[in-house]
């Protein structure tokens, strides 16, 4: 088949929403162009890697406290003897009656690899502003098991950008290293949904809050290190930015139909129909 013939055939695939199908001698031709395509992305992703640790380290000298099942800690004390700590700033406020659902689809992958990331000198850890009797008793709900701290009546959440006070709301704050436009009903929360408001509302009623308090919490990552006991953040990520730590899309992007979405489809893990 000529370039020309596989173009027209293309274009007619697309044209009648039907996927172009081949031989597999023409899968393999396209599959080795992708490959390509894959190998590259590959090694931009090792630079880019190397730029993210090549970030200057900024020393913490706030005295953050958390709440813990182990009772009240220091941030420090949540690196749990190690070097580097990694938190995942999630979307659980003080007001809520459940986790955001998206954070529980991300933390889902977290129990699988936070037992061998500790053994490799990372702890990994949950942060959010709700009191830690509630993170524990929706840890369990959810058959979770690494670290959860509170970090409720502490600026932590607000410093890091992962929170956001009614006032900053009304005004405008910062997230994801950009300036938010006013908080309105219409078009809340352009930066955690491109598809409106709707999903972010419907999100909202499954935690059993309104619209703005649950977007005055902000999903998000920060790494820090630990070194001759002063810790430095070494690294923040929100939004997008998470992707990559969404296994679920890590999935989706290599089946047929890639993410395929048209709104909300994730629940918690004990949401979905066990037919």
């Amino acid at each position: 088949m000529s370039t020309k013939d596989e173009e027209d055939t293309a274009a007619e695939a697309k044209n009648t929403g039907k996927h172009l199908t081949g031989t597999r001698e023409e899968w393999l031709k396209a599959r080795l162009e992708l490959l390509q395509a894959e190998k590259e992305l590959t090694r931009r992703c090792d630079e880019v890697a190397q730029q993210r640790q090549e970030l200057p380290w900024v020393r913490i000298d706030k005295d953050y406290r958390f709440e813990t099942d182990k009772g009240k800690v220091s941030l420090a004390d949540l690196f749990n003897g190690r070097s580097q700590l990694l938190i995942y700033h999630f979307m659980f406020g003080p007001d809520y009656k459940a986790g955001c659902p998206a954070c529980s689809s991300i933390a889902d992958g977290f129990n699988g690899v936070f037992v061998h990331l500790a053994n490799h000198d990372v702890t990994l850890s949950a942060v959010s502003r709700a009191p830690v009797a509630m993170l524990e008793a929706y840890k369990q709900r959810m058959g979770w098991g690494f670290p959860w701290a509170s970090s409720f009546g502490s600026d932590f959440n607000f410093d890091f950008t992962a929170s956001l006070t009614e006032e900053q709301q009304r005004e405008g704050a910062e997230y994801n290293y950009r300036r938010e436009k006013p908080f309105k009903v219409a078009g809340v929360a352009d930066s955690l949904t491109k598809q409106g408001e709707e999903p972010v509302a419907e999100n909202a009623g499954t935690t059993g809050t309104d619209v703005a308090t649950y977007t005055r919490e902000r999903p998000g990552m920060s790494a820090f290190v630990l070194e001759d006991g002063i810790v430095y953040h070494t690294y923040s990520a929100y939004s997008r930015g998470l992707d990559a730590l969404w296994s679920a899309y890590q999935w989706l992007d290599r089946a047929p139909k890639g993410r395929n979405e048209t709104g909300f489809w994730w629940r918690r893990n004990d949401e979905y129909d066990k037919g």
